[in-house]
């Protein structure tokens, strides 16, 4: 697929950080390198989750040093679902993408997404070579599955952390996840709303610093608690 860029796209990309010091930075600068050659109206907004390491202070350097970025600031550590909501909500361009802030997506296959946009409102992907520990991903596979099954999602990898929206999207939807549902939620009422969406395969990097919270035990529990708790809203959605 040839690579065309729609002109003038506007495009808010943001990473949700729990304490991710040591992949932030980096991640930051790659992702401001690669949007100055797509995009001339672009910001990136760092979400810092209530962090407690250096992740903070990073951020808000990165923002003091270039007028292009922002960082929005949890005063303590709400979850995931928050951190994406405060995303999406501080996102203004017309489209807005999102990776994790830990640095295990490639963001420079970031404008291979971009040649779906005349045809699609949101591009959803999957890993193609999931570099987790096994039970990570076992966990991973079963609760796509149960997902798909609750929520009528037929999707690879529903919690891929690389996905692409039309930003107006979330003007029409609720979010009320707090966790670890928050992408089978977005997807589902985008669905239900009338949103179309494509798959696309992207590579998984091995976690080269920090501490992943996917598979803790109490992280697992709360989002089952929120499927059982929001399925039936969901599914009323349209």
């Amino acid at each position: 697929m040839a690579l065309v860029t729609p002109p003038g796209i506007g495009i808010s990309v943001f990473f949700p950080c729990h304490n991710e010091e040591g992949a932030l930075e980096s991640l930051t600068r790659q992702a401001l390198h690669i949007l100055t050659s797509i995009s001339r109206d672009y910001v990136v907004i760092i979400v810092d989750d209530g962090s407690t390491d250096d992740t903070p202070d990073i951020a808000d350097r990165l923002a003091r040093e270039n007028k292009h970025v922002r960082v929005v600031r949890h005063p303590v550590n709400r979850g995931y679902g928050a951190a994406l909501q405060s995303g999406f909500r501080a996102a203004t361009r017309e489209w807005v993408f999102y990776t994790d802030g830990d640095g295990q997506f490639d963001i420079t296959q970031l404008p291979e997404l971009l040649p779906f946009i005349p045809d699609y409102d949101i591009v959803t992907c999957y890993r193609l070579n999931r570099r987790d520990p096994w039970p990570r991903r076992l966990n991973g596979w079963a609760w796509s599955k149960l997902v798909g099954l609750l929520l009528g999602l037929k999707l690879r990898d529903i919690d891929c952390a690389f996905k692409l929206y039309r930003r107006a999207i979330f003007d029409r939807i609720q979010m009320h996840s707090q966790g670890a549902l928050i992408d089978a939620e977005i997807l589902a009422r985008a669905r239900r709303a009338g949103y179309t969406l494509v798959q696309y395969g992207v590579r998984h990097l091995p976690r080269a610093a920090g501490r992943s919270s996917g598979g803790n035990l109490k992280v697992i529990l709360h989002a089952f608690r929120e499927l059982i708790k929001l399925r039936k809203d969901i599914l009323a959605d349209s």
